[in-house]
């Protein structure tokens, strides 16, 4: 733009708009006025100009892509959604701070009396600590504590252990809700429209929703009560570790309105079953219409024997499940190690020979990758609009737009044609990377197709949103819906509702499953 922001306002808006600490130099005062500094007044009032000039400009580039009515129909029940808030169990979330407290001191005593530092939570002190017992490392991260464990002998391993278990960040959570929840009870605000740059999937704020453990105990309800009473001792009796308690209870503090049930439903393999169908990858919808289990019928497939969870080749399923996690948009033998297959037990030298099985057992899928890959390039090239799949690519005022089954365009700034490691071509486009600063970003095949995939799995869940505006949804998270209900709600009935195909996915298979609870879990 020929009008940019001045780079020097930050400094400018702290010193007149923030408070300013109380010195003998500026006269004990704790705010910055314009007579205090002349000079700083002037140039602020030239930033304050350009900031105004700069948006006008940036409103002027954008007012040739107006936002179509749906997406505005859904930002209006996104604020409504995020102004009705969800309640939170504040007697229960007191209770857990002070117990995490009482546990970390408990925990940080332990450790010093064993180790004699000053602060075992220190990294340096307790990398060093460790090398001084013949235990070298570079990092004290989940994984390697864990891989350390296995060998670490005596008092070593204990006091991992009892990292590991001051490293939750349990109390992080509990203590945003506390910072988060309103005086009525209630923590709004949580969810952030279009917070994803490519796919204008929803992101989380304040408390995080889309980023909480999971809960894996028996005795949910139990735990949760002796916690929302402080019974510490009893706590601390019948389970090994009160951080991993409190971390698996976290969802249990949202709670619905006294006399209401919360209703939880959420899309069945959401992406496996978009990708499947926009592919047409046959052998997969059937799977879907028989209501089969896709693990299952991916290691049969990739194997060519019967699959059966707890049955017949049960132990291929775990090969079926990180291949189908880790392979569907182009991912290799790296992509198969981040997911942990290593750590599954799945050999070094079986990890190309399963690639190479999901790929071939997945034909379809495969070329829809290059079809796209084909598709970009040429729009970029040519500047002229190509289409593969139902996917529209249009080149357009210097933007790459992809049109989506929906209608909906997902928009990638100043494309243009680059190479990628390898030597080959590649499109580059303009964004926020992985650095979260504005830069150059390399794409291809797979990934725009993860892009597509995930974009319509998002215009997918907002069509159901769109179903169940009156049934007061208060959160959802990924592909699920979290509904404040009456008693006499029918599950069956939502779960149905949301399962519905939009008019613009003929073909596609959807169904959702869900449960209900007096406190939020998962099921």
């Amino acid at each position: 733009m020929e009008k940019q922001k001045l780079t020097e306002g930050k400094d400018l808006i702290k010193y007149f708009c923030s408070p300013c600490s109380p010195t003998k130099s500026n006269s004990g005062r704790v705010r910055n006025l314009p007579e205090h500094d002349i000079d700083k007044w002037e140039r602020f009032k030239v930033y304050n100009l350009r900031d105004v000039e700069a948006e006008m400009s940036i409103q002027q580039r954008l007012s040739k892509f107006l936002v179509p009515e749906n997406i505005w129909k859904e930002y209006h029940l996104d604020q409504e959604i995020n102004d009705r808030g969800i309640a939170i169990d504040m007697a229960f979330v007191k209770q857990a701070v002070v117990m995490d407290e009482h546990s970390r001191e408990k925990l940080m005593a332990t450790m010093q009396e064993i180790t004699n530092l000053e602060n075992p939570n220190s990294v340096q002190q307790m990398k060093d600590w460790l090398a001084d017992n013949g235990l070298e490392t570079d990092t004290l991260g989940k994984k390697a504590v864990a891989e350390m464990l296995k060998t670490a002998p005596e008092p070593l391993g204990t006091v991992l252990e009892l990292r590991q278990q001051l490293a939750k960040s349990s109390v992080k959570k509990y203590t945003a809700m506390e910072n988060a929840v309103c005086s009525d009870g209630r923590a709004r605000g949580m969810f952030q429209f279009y917070g994803a740059n490519r796919t204008g999937r929803f992101s989380g704020r304040l408390i995080q929703l889309q980023n909480l453990p999971q809960n894996h105990m028996p005795d949910l309800e139990q735990a949760r009560a002796l916690v929302r009473s402080g019974n510490f001792d009893a706590l601390t009796l019948l389970y090994d570790s009160n951080p991993e308690v409190l971390s698996e209870l976290i969802r249990t503090a949202f709670i619905p309105r006294e006399g209401m049930k919360f209703i939880v439903a959420d899309f069945s393999a959401i992406e496996a079953r978009v990708i499947a169908w926009l592919a047409g990858e046959k052998w997969r919808l059937d799977v879907f219409q028989k209501g089969g289990d896709i693990y299952c019928a991916s290691a049969s497939q990739m194997f060519n024997v019967p699959v059966e969870k707890h049955g017949v080749n049960g132990h291929l399923r775990q090969k079926g499940k990180i291949a189908e996690l880790a392979l569907g948009y182009g991912g290799s033998v790296g992509a198969l190690k981040s997911m942990g297959a290593l750590e599954m037990g799945i050999e070094e030298e079986e990890l190309q020979p399963l690639v190479t099985a999901w790929r071939q057992s997945n034909p379809n899928i495969t070329k829809l990758w290059w079809d796209v890959d084909r598709a970009v390039k040429t729009c970029v090239k040519q500047k002229s609009p190509t289409e593969t799949h139902g996917i529209k690519f249009i080149y357009q005022s210097g933007m790459l737009f992809i049109v989506l089954p929906s209608g909906r365009r997902l928009a990638y700034v100043k494309p243009r044609m680059g190479e990628n490691m390898f030597g080959g071509e590649s499109v580059t486009y303009e964004g926020v990377g992985g650095t979260k600063k504005w830069e150059r970003i390399e794409s291809y095949g797979p990934k725009f197709v993860e892009n597509i995939v995930q974009a319509i799995s998002r215009d997918i869940l907002c069509h159901a949103m769109q179903t169940l505006k009156n049934c007061s949804i208060v959160a959802h998270v990924h592909d699920e819906i979290i509904i404040e209900a009456d008693m006499e709600m029918s599950l069956p009935a939502i779960c149905e509702q949301m399962a519905r195909t939009p008019t613009w996915a003929n073909g596609l298979l959807l169904s959702a499953d869900g449960y209900e609870c007096l406190f939020y879990q998962k099921d």
